[in-house]
C-alpha cells in the first residue's frame, strides 16, 4: 500500500525540481540540501510509491514511466497550493476572495448600497454578497461564521451580549412623513405632541413593540391606528393620500417619494443606534467596508433632511 504521508510538499518540490533538471546535484544546489540528502529523499519516496521513479544514468537521472505519472500529478498539486496560498494572501489583505455582508431592512435603503458602491470602485476584485434580516439573526449567522460583517441596531431588544467586535456608527432619528397639505408641513420640524389626533399608518402586526408606539408613549399619548401595510415603504402612499402620517428612520429618507414631506421631531423623539459588527478576528476587507460605512455617516449627518 502506498504511503500517502510521504506526499508532503517538500517532498513532491524536491521530486519536481529533480524531475526539472535531470540532477540530484543540481536540485540540491538550488534547494540548500546536500546531495546525500536529495538521495535519501527521493529513495525513501520510492519506497512509499512502490517502485523506481527515476532511472540512474552515467549524467544525471530520468524519469521512469512511474515517475512521469507522479510529476504529472505533483505538478498539478504544486500548483493548487501556490494558487492557494495566493489566494489567501489576497483575502487576508483585503484584495481579494468574498465579502459577506448583513444589514437590517431599512439600512439597505442608502447606506450599505450607497458604501458596498465605494468599496466595490476600491476594490473590484473582492465578491460582494449581501444577506438582509433581523439583528438577532444576523448575529446568529455572524458567531456561525456565515457573515463577515453585519449592519445592526439596538431596536427593539438592544445589542446581544456576546456581539463580537461592535463598532458604533451613527444615530438613526425619527423623522415623520406628512402629506405636502398638512397643517404642519410648512414647520421646520414637528412635536410628536402636536400629531397625538392624528392617524398613523403602521408597518408591524398589532401587539408588537415599535418606534411609533415608543416615541409617543414617550410623548404622553397612545397612536391612534389606522391602515396597517405588511411592508414599510408601502405607508407612503397612504400618506400621499391623505390618509395618515407616519414615521420613518432617517435611515430610509431616501426612498420617500418627492410628494411627501420629510420633518425631523423635537422634543421626546427616541432614536435607535446603528452599528457594524464583526468577528473577533475579522477580513481586511471587512474592515475596510466598516470604515467606509462610517464615512457615509459624516457626509450624510451633514446633508440636510
Amino acid at each position: 500500500m502506498t504511503d500517502m504521508n510521504a506526499f508532503d510538499t517538500s517532498a513532491l518540490r524536491l521530486f519536481d525540481e529533480v524531475a526539472r533538471s535531470g540532477s540530484f546535484t543540481a536540485a540540491a544546489e538550488l534547494l540548500g540540501y546536500t546531495q546525500s540528502a536529495v538521495s535519501r529523499r527521493i529513495a525513501a519516496l520510492e519506497r512509499a510509491t512502490g517502485g523506481p521513479l527515476f532511472e540512474r544514468l552515467a549524467r544525471g537521472v530520468r524519469l521512469t514511466p512511474a515517475g512521469v505519472s507522479l510529476h504529472r500529478h505533483a505538478i498539478a498539486v504544486l500548483d493548487r497550493l501556490e494558487r492557494a496560498s495566493e489566494e489567501l494572501a489576497a483575502i487576508h489583505g483585503g484584495s481579494g476572495g468574498t465579502l459577506r455582508v448583513g444589514a437590517f431592512a431599512t439600512a439597505n435603503v442608502d447606506l450599505v448600497p450607497r458604501t458596498l458602491k465605494r468599496f466595490a470602485e476600491r476594490r473590484p476584485e473582492v465578491g460582494l454578497r449581501l444577506v438582509e434580516g433581523l439583528t438577532t439573526r444576523l448575529m446568529e449567522r455572524l458567531r456561525a461564521g456565515a457573515l463577515d460583517v453585519a449592519v445592526i441596531s439596538d431596536y427593539p431588544a438592544g445589542l446581544p451580549a456576546d456581539g463580537g467586535r461592535i463598532v458604533p456608527l451613527r444615530e438613526d432619528r425619527l423623522l415623520v412623513a406628512l402629506p405636502q397639505s398638512h397643517r404642519l408641513a410648512a414647520e421646520p420640524d414637528v412635536d410628536l405632541r402636536d400629531l397625538a389626533g392624528e392617524t398613523w399608518i403602521e408597518a408591524a402586526p398589532r401587539g408588537q413593540p415599535t418606534l411609533l408606539v415608543t416615541a409617543c408613549a414617550a410623548a404622553g399619548f397612545t397612536p391612534r391606528s389606522g391602515l396597517r401595510v405588511a411592508e414599510w415603504t408601502g405607508k407612503f402612499g397612504f400618506v400621499a393620500a391623505g390618509l395618515g402620517v407616519t414615521l420613518v428612520p432617517e435611515l430610509a429618507a431616501r426612498a420617500v417619494p418627492a410628494d411627501l414631506v420629510l420633518r425631523p421631531l423635537r422634543g421626546l423623539a427616541p432614536v435607535r443606534k446603528v452599528y457594524a459588527a464583526l468577528p473577533e478576528a475579522p477580513l481586511a476587507a471587512a474592515q475596510e467596508f466598516v470604515r467606509l460605512l462610517g464615512e457615509w455617516q459624516v457626509c450624510t449627518t451633514a446633508s440636510p433632511v
